[in-house]
């Protein structure tokens, strides 16, 4: 049964990192490692800043519309 939970563990894992959902939970980590009084945004605000970062930047890859 060990094996399972493991295996299912590794998918959720893998498939969090490759859709890029784990961002802001290392984000979050980072942040108060380094700069622990420093308030962190919500996770909203982190997807908007982010998602206007790529939007502005043309080198960030392609964009559909």
């Amino acid at each position: 049964m060990t094996w399972v939970l493991r295996g299912l563990r590794w998918v959720r894992w893998y498939a969090r990192e490759l859709t890029d959902e784990s961002a802001y939970d290392r984000y979050v980590a980072h942040t108060r490692k380094t700069h622990p009084g420093a308030s962190v945004p919500s996770r909203r605000e982190f997807e908007r800043k982010r998602t206007d970062q790529q939007e502005s930047d043309p080198r960030q890859g392609f964009r559909c519309c």
